[in-house]
């Protein structure tokens, strides 16, 4: 099963270090469409703003790695919209091997990424559309 798993870029670091993803809450698409999982990716997205809201010292990026999981590792613990649920993954963390990718925004988006995370009613994140990373490429962007 692909998830997405919200982050941000200290935690993004530590991932590196550790080899390893800690993450209370996942998101996933419950059809292959590709267009569900976009709204899985941005459902994650708005969990990285309210992460970001509780650490203020993080850089105002939203992050989402997205992570290929057997399915025995993924339960299912609510909708949260028509194709996106809400999943919690079995174990303590995921081995940085299981990563896809990481979507992340650019700097440019970081004034309205922080208006975001501080309201969250805002719709300042809106227009800002997170970037693809290969996970070769993450060490470089966290440099």
């Amino acid at each position: 099963m692909y998830v997405f798993l919200p982050s941000t870029l200290p935690a993004l670091a530590t991932v590196l270090d550790e080899g390893r993803v800690r993450v209370p809450v996942a998101f996933a698409a419950d059809t292959d469409d590709e267009e569900a999982e976009y709204e899985a990716m941005y459902a994650a997205a708005e969990e990285s703003l309210r992460l970001l809201a509780q650490d203020p010292a993080a850089p105002r990026r939203r992050v989402v790695l997205a992570a290929n999981l057997a399915d025995h590792l993924v339960e299912e613990e609510g909708r949260q919209g028509p194709d996106v649920v809400r999943v919690r993954i079995t174990g303590e963390s995921i081995p940085y091997k299981r990563l896809a990718s990481a979507h992340i925004d650019d700097e440019a988006a970081a004034p309205d990424i922080a208006e975001a995370a501080a309201d969250p009613d805002s719709d300042a994140a809106d227009g800002h559309e997170l970037m693809w990373y290969a996970l070769q490429e993450l060490r470089h962007l966290l440099a």
